[in-house]
């Protein structure tokens, strides 16, 4: 794993609900969670032919930075490309959906040939959400619980997690921890994958 530039540590992602499209607000926060300052909004089209996540500069939408999509026609086995402002991978994931029928699995890596494979960190939390969404009283009430997902490098080190806080809008803490060589997660992997664990989890 080769040294990245500098970038955002930690950043908040906030969903805000429209009637077409989900956006999302990524914030850079210090270490107590105080916002320091919008870096990129994002949008996701729903019911699109292939699954697309655009993320703009600003919420005007005046200049996209980064964004993902499915590489194929959205299936169980879709993965999702990862690219910067000019088209060039900088990643790609995709949901184990084997491994998922225990815990909520997915598969994130770099172009570099860097792997990391996330799961829901309480495995009792997996088997009550599940439980949950097969009873028929419920209809589509929101889940009770929520869930948190911790990305691991073959070593065990974690390089992404995402922490989900309760409120009336989905909130996610993320933060991008530095290896003991120095490395660390592109910060623009990282949002992808954190908006997709929102707006692609039921998939």
């Amino acid at each position: 794993m080769s040294e990245l530039p500098p970038g955002p540590t930690r950043f908040i992602v906030r969903q805000k609900l429209t009637l077409m499209v989900n956006r999302y607000e990524v914030i850079e926060t210090d270490e107590a969670g105080t916002e320091r300052g919008l870096l990129c909004f994002a949008e996701q089209k729903r019911m699109a032919f292939k699954e697309q996540v655009t993320f703009f500069s600003d919420a005007a939408r005046t200049e996209p930075v980064f964004g993902f999509k499915a590489r194929q026609v959205i299936d169980l086995g879709a993965t999702y490309e990862i690219t910067d402002a000019a088209g060039r991978s900088i990643g790609w994931f995709k949901k184990d959906f084997a491994a998922s029928l225990g815990r909520s699995t997915w598969r994130l890596g770099t172009p570099d040939g860097f792997t990391c494979v996330g799961q829901e960190r309480n495995a009792k939390v997996a088997v009550l959400r599940r439980v949950w969404d097969f009873l028929p009283v419920v209809g589509d009430l929101p889940v009770p619980w929520l869930f948190h997902f911790d990305f691991r490098a073959g070593d065990g080190t974690v390089v992404l997690s995402s922490t989900k806080r309760m409120g009336l809008k989905d909130t996610y803490f993320v933060e991008l921890p530095t290896t003991n060589d120095g490395w660390r997660l592109d910060w623009r992997v990282a949002a992808a994958m954190a908006v997709a664990l929102d707006a692609l989890q039921s998939r």
